[in-house]
């Protein structure tokens, strides 16, 4: 969503992804073994690949393990040989990249590209390590690799499916190296500095858009885009990180949300709520992100014969082949997904 600045926004197409083939992409369940990509993936990925190109269009690649990436990239590089400039001249990506090697992030960035990083090691960190050992769970993925290389490089989340898209966690587990459950994966070396793993979440993301010139900084002749914080993130002690909130957002210039205990000299201020949907939402019932003293969100009483009627008939009747019966409320809360 791009905010001009004038009290008008829209939305930006960046590009195809990040499932460009069901057979180029591997899951991210590590209590599972790692897939093997089957044979045919190349024959499925390099036409689409030679579709985008031919459009210019970026485009973006799920791969968790190295095995994975390395195959494709070679399909990306056979498309730049046969096409000089073809990839090289496209802001695309791969996301994740948990297991890759230095040697294809220089491949990486020899095509032009970039990697995106999510926090799904800081909610399955334990399993990686049960699996894989503590050892390979040190660089998993190799943060230190990526920032040396000079390659570009973004965070996120990959929220809300197999991670939270609550940022402040992402940017937690980046700067203390540890999961949610406290498990200390990453010794120092791979651990990022309060401010650069902020920068990886602003400043550093705005290249994945094509939008240095007006995110990402606070800047003359940006967007101003910022927030007011409930905590200082470079002061506060570490375990607090992930529980900083916003009590004040502002979006191209306009405020579009304050913390219901905020108080204001005028009610322009006080933007009017945004209505919480779907009306079966957790967030109705638990109030904010689920940590002490949260305000995000005001509990909301339930009126269940609304909510009933609001789920999906398969949710409610566990219709629709592998779908379970569950209980709308804890649909998503316990992290269930589709």
């Amino acid at each position: 969503m791009i905010s001009p600045g004038d009290g008008s926004a829209y939305l930006k197409h960046l590009g195809a992804g990040e499932m460009l083939a069901f057979t180029a992409a591997d899951f991210e369940d590590f209590k599972e073994p790692r897939p093997d990509l089957p044979k045919e993936m190349e024959g499925d990925l390099e036409p689409i690949v030679r579709f985008l190109v031919s459009r210019k269009w970026p485009f973006r690649l799920h791969a968790t393990y190295g095995e994975s990436i390395d195959r494709d990239l070679a399909v990306f590089e056979k498309v730049e040989a046969d096409l000089p400039g073809s990839v090289s001249s496209l802001r695309w990506f791969i996301d994740h990249a948990e297991t890759i090697s230095e040697t294809d992030i220089k491949r990486i960035q020899a095509l032009g590209g970039g990697i995106a990083i999510q926090h799904r090691m800081a909610f399955q960190g334990e399993y990686f390590i049960d699996r894989y050992g503590a050892t390979a769970a040190q660089s998993a993925p190799p943060i230190a690799a990526m920032r040396r290389s000079g390659i570009k490089l973004g965070g996120g989340t990959d929220g809300t499916r197999v991670a939270t898209y609550n940022p402040w966690v992402s940017i937690y587990w980046l700067a203390s190296g540890k999961t949610v459950g406290g498990q200390r994966l990453y010794t120092s070396s791979n651990i990022l500095s309060r401010l650069d793993a902020l920068r990886l979440w602003t400043a550093d993301n705005a290249w994945f858009c094509k939008a240095e010139s007006t995110q990402g900084t606070l800047a003359p002749g940006m967007y101003a885009d910022l927030a007011v914080l409930s905590k200082d993130y470079f002061t506060v002690d570490e375990e607090q990180i992930k529980g900083i909130e916003s009590l004040m957002t502002i979006v191209g210039g306009k405020i579009v949300y304050t913390d219901p205990t905020f108080t204001a000299a005028s009610s322009v201020h006080q933007p009017k709520p945004v209505n919480i949907s779907p009306i079966w939402s957790p967030v109705r019932a638990y109030g904010g992100y689920q940590l002490g003293g949260s305000h995000a969100w005001p509990s909301i009483p339930i009126d269940a014969a609304a909510v009933k009627s609001s789920v999906p008939s398969g949710i409610q009747s566990g219709s629709g082949g592998m779908h379970a019966k569950v209980n709308p409320q804890d649909f998503f809360m316990y992290g269930h997904d589709c």
